[in-house]
């Protein structure tokens, strides 16, 4: 088909290293000699733990794609840092000369091949012949610089040194969740819809609770970003939009009634989702419940202390990358 290419046509693909995590020696992210350990699973960047280094087990190299071949069937992330792999997981290694956006751009179009396997369907003899974009459409590329300088932060390893900030919860209060958000639905698109569009660089939030919230990127957008998304559908997973987005049904929205930026964004995802465990099938997590919610803050002068939160959060590994000047 005009326009797409076999992996293999891009990418170099090699096995991992197949190493056992028990054999490893596991330490904080922080340690100088830490390297990441990908294995199957769809979280994290693929990475489930930091490993001591050892001088006679080659990493895998940097700038690369990790693929999971079985489990999370091509659960597919860009490594920016050399890594160790576990079982059944391919590296892929580019051809040519690629640039950050276009080897994550290529990560989500390996990721949205993930519906043709299951724990019983592995990829590990087809993964090469899989057809995905020969490049980034150019209607598409205008927009990949903005919505991955929200991605990276959930995959750059840039820094692994960890300051000091306590989080002393005996300084934080409770405050109403309608204190700090306007909580309002979002306008349902439907999939048809936006597939009618086109792909593009706006996010399709739905009510899934990986990547994101994310399910595909269209050339459409209904909703204003810099806010707040949550799911009333199911758990009430809660994810950040930095840049406009479309969304499906059951996709409710926490507009800010302060200035927030990305890092405070963070952090109060991750107090929000905290809650989840509220909810289920049968108690949904609804408007009108996000009403009622009380969220325990660090807090000054009997108000939300922003400054201590973006602060703690610029202390941990990955902040770095948040918010870049540049990419390449």
């Amino acid at each position: 088909m005009q326009g797409l290419a076999k992996i293999s046509d891009l990418f170099e693909i090699t096995y991992g290293v197949n190493l056992e995590l028990v054999n490893m020696s596991e330490c904080e992210m922080n340690n100088p000699n830490a390297i990441p350990f990908v294995s199957r699973t769809e979280k994290n960047n693929g990475i489930s733990a930091f490993v001591e280094e050892e001088i006679d087990i080659n990493t895998s190299p940097a700038h690369t794609l990790s693929v999971a071949v079985s489990g999370s069937v091509l659960s597919t992330f860009y490594q920016p840092k050399k890594y160790y792999t576990g079982f059944h997981i391919f590296i892929l290694m580019p051809k040519i000369k690629m640039s950050v956006i276009e080897m994550l751009f290529y990560a989500k179009c390996i990721n949205f091949n993930k519906y043709r396997y299951n724990y019983g369907r592995q990829a590990n003899k087809t993964l090469k012949e899989l057809l995905i974009p020969s490049q980034i459409p150019s209607k598409t590329r205008k927009h990949l610089d903005l919505y991955f300088k929200e991605q990276l932060n959930l995959i750059s390893q840039k820094s692994f040194t960890l300051n000091s900030i306590s989080l002393n919860s005996t300084k934080w209060r409770m405050f109403k969740l309608t204190d700090l958000f306007t909580i309002t639905g979002s306008k349902t698109t439907p999939l048809l819809e936006l597939e009618e569009y086109g792909t593009g660089g706006f996010s399709y939030v739905t009510t899934q609770s990986t990547n994101n919230g994310v399910e595909g990127f269209y050339d459409f957008s209904t909703e204003e970003g810099n806010v707040l998304t949550v799911d009333s559908a199911v758990l009430g997973y809660c994810s950040y939009q930095e840049l406009n987005f479309s969304a499906s049904d059951h996709v409710e929205k926490l507009i800010p009634k302060f200035d927030m930026n990305e890092y405070v964004a963070m952090f109060l995802v991750t107090i929000i989702n905290l809650e989840r465990y509220r909810y289920n099938y049968g108690r949904k997590c609804s408007q009108a419940r996000m009403k009622e919610i009380n969220i325990k803050l660090p807090s000054k002068n009997s108000e939300p202390d922003f400054e201590f939160m973006e602060d703690y959060i610029k202390t941990l590994p990955y902040s770095s990358s948040i918010k870049m000047k540049e990419i390449e």
